[in-house]
């Protein structure tokens, strides 16, 4: 499974500082800290730690972690791995600068089908305005003063305008939308465990409405090709973070050999030795054995005392 991660030319930029700002309506977002450096990397080569952190990152939110535990572990994940790239996740096309509008089917985070892309682009750069210049299908975009932002723009030239554009340290994340997409994946992933490890005891409506969840979990389809090395070599290509972390994990959630887990102790996601591992680490088995001991000997001694 790890070599067939391995297979990318997409690759992602990360900063080594973010910070998060409020914009004037009170919105926060995520953006890379003021002379931040780009770093370039693949994100398939770091599977499945990526997956791994983005699903812990989440478990957090759906385990109800305080606010700033929360907020400390999405911005360790965007400083390790960058930001997810909703402005070319979100569209129905990461190339919609060719497009009159930008059309967006259902998500989580904006309601209308479709935007003016002025209005779409102001979303994701809520302190500094690019300077782009859009008429009907025809855009152009200047970038100019700033060495290193010239030369990231020049390496992805062959990407589309908006992957590239949304790699310049004007751009943006609603910090609450990112917050979501972490939590979606944990949802995702606690609904297939549960499925399988309550079937038994659920009835059939609820089976359904675990299916039903399960099979909202998607969006649009990375592209790949096949190239003819030694050996037939699939090579995927993606324009958002997002969207190369949920392919990662799609592959490891129907995965049988290491499937996807939650340890039974501390509630955090690995990646199982087998179908029927339980815990993360023997530290964590034993403690959960120590306290399984407690609570019956303190309840042996209830009943004593009676």
């Amino acid at each position: 499974m790890k070599n067939l991660f391995e297979q990318s030319r997409s690759h992602w930029v990360r900063y080594d500082r973010y910070e998060l700002k409020t914009a004037a309506d009170g919105k926060r977002y995520i953006t890379p800290g003021k002379n931040a450096k780009p770093d370039i990397y693949n994100p398939l080569k770091e599977a499945p730690g990526i997956v791994l952190d983005a699903l812990n990152v989440g478990m957090l939110m759906m385990n109800r972690s305080p606010e700033d535990e929360v907020q400390k572990a999405i911005l360790e994940f965007v400083t390790h791995y960058g930001l997810l790239g909703l402005m070319t996740a979100l569209p129905t096309t990461p190339s919609f600068m060719d497009y009159e509008k930008v059309y967006l089917p259902k998500n989580h985070f904006i309601k209308a089908e479709s935007m003016e892309t002025e209005d779409y682009l102001a979303l994701f750069y809520p302190f500094d305005q690019l300077d782009v210049v859009k008429k009907g299908i025809e855009s152009s975009w200047s970038v100019s003063g700033d060495r290193t932002m010239v030369a990231l723009t020049m390496t992805f030239a062959d990407e589309p305008m908006a992957k590239t554009m949304s790699f310049q340290r004007e751009y943006a994340e609603p910090y609450e939308w990112v917050a979501q997409q972490f939590k979606d994946w944990a949802f995702t992933l606690t609904t297939s465990i549960l499925y399988y490890n309550d079937y038994d005891l659920i009835d059939e409506d609820t089976r359904n409405l675990y299916r039903k969840g399960m099979a909202a979990f998607g969006g649009i389809a990375p592209s790949y090709h096949i190239e003819l090395l030694d050996k037939p070599t699939i090579y995927w290509d993606f324009h958002s973070l997002l969207l190369g972390v949920q392919m990662m994990f799609s592959f490891l959630l129907v995965d049988g050999e290491k499937p996807l887990r939650l340890c039974k102790h501390c509630q955090k996601v690995f990646l199982g030795s087998r179908a029927n591992s339980a815990f993360c680490s023997p530290r964590c088995k034993n403690q959960y054995n120590v306290y399984k001991s407690r609570g019956k000997n303190k309840g042996q001694d209830g009943e004593n005392d009676d």
